[in-house]
């Protein structure tokens, strides 16, 4: 028996090696997250693992978890908050109290009271119900801010209006960048950490030009990257996810639009309403 466990604890060790193998710029560190059970280890390791840029590796036993990640992509603070959103405490971050709540019986593991995640007394003296309500807000704010930048790129590109393209570019940028991970919910930042680096890749190379035919070439992959984060947020108003046929040398090329009306980004006025809608995200 002792042999066999020997093995199977040299073959974890030699898995999660390789694993860590294909993370760039790994950062290991170790840190305490409160849980039970094995049903707990496999929400909490899942919550914050992502491909390539972080690996959690959580004992049930001692809990303590061992986190690996791209250090150049991701950080212990973010890592730790998407655990929390799935209600798993943290000496750093605590778990949302409903969220807690609706943990399965075993997973009711005792909750530690102490200060955490920069909690202050203006805070502390709001009702639970006004705390959700403005975090709510905060997060439509921040991503109404990206989508609506977005939208006047968009809308320039629709002109063929070069100047005035790369001056929204930067503010779509800005916008990308000042997004806060704690006020969205675990999907939205999962989706968000996931494409970040190439809707600021695409942002930064549409405001860097005044060139139209360079800002459409790379309007095609900041739509579909925006489209993956679109998706995942609430919206208030229908937004319509459109088809140009003729874009990208006749491959076709979609983009993103408040109204069911076509109004084409990729020709502007040579062919102004040349495509149509392929999906309607509410």
């Amino acid at each position: 028996m002792k042999s066999l466990k020997y093995i199977m604890t040299t073959l974890v060790m030699l898995s999660f090696g390789v694993s860590n193998a294909q993370i760039k710029n790994a950062k290991t560190e170790t840190v305490k997250i409160y849980g039970n059970c094995g049903m707990c280890e496999t929400t909490i390791e899942k919550a914050g693992n992502i491909k390539k840029i972080a690996i959690v590796d959580w004992n049930k036993d001692t809990k303590m978890a061992t986190i690996t990640y791209d250090a150049k992509k991701t950080n212990q603070d973010e890592i730790l908050k998407r655990i929390a959103l799935t209600g798993y405490d943290s000496d750093k971050f605590l778990a949302p109290d409903d969220v807690y709540a609706k943990l399965p019986e075993c997973c009711l593991y005792e909750r530690v009271n102490k200060p955490i995640a920069k909690a202050t007394p203006s805070t502390e003296t709001h009702d639970h119900s006004s705390h959700t309500a403005t975090t709510e807000i905060q997060k439509a704010n921040q991503l109404n801010v990206v989508f609506d930048n977005y939208f006047s790129v968009k809308d320039a590109l629709v002109k063929s209006d070069g100047n005035t393209a790369s001056v929204k570019a930067k503010d779509l940028k800005n916008a990308i960048s000042s997004v806060k991970m704690d006020a969205l919910s675990n999907e939205e930042h999962t989706v968000r950490m996931k494409v970040l680096k190439d809707l600021a890749f695409d942002a930064e190379h549409i405001a860097e030009t005044k060139d139209v035919a360079h800002q459409r070439n790379h309007f095609m992959s900041l739509s579909k990257n925006m489209y993956e984060l679109i998706k995942v947020s609430k919206q208030e108003t229908p937004v319509y996810y459109q088809n140009c046929p003729m874009a990208n040398k006749g491959k076709g090329a979609n983009w993103l639009s408040k109204e069911d009306a076509i109004k084409n980004p990729y020709y502007g006025s040579q062919m102004l309403t040349c495509g149509s809608t392929v999906e309607t995200i509410k």
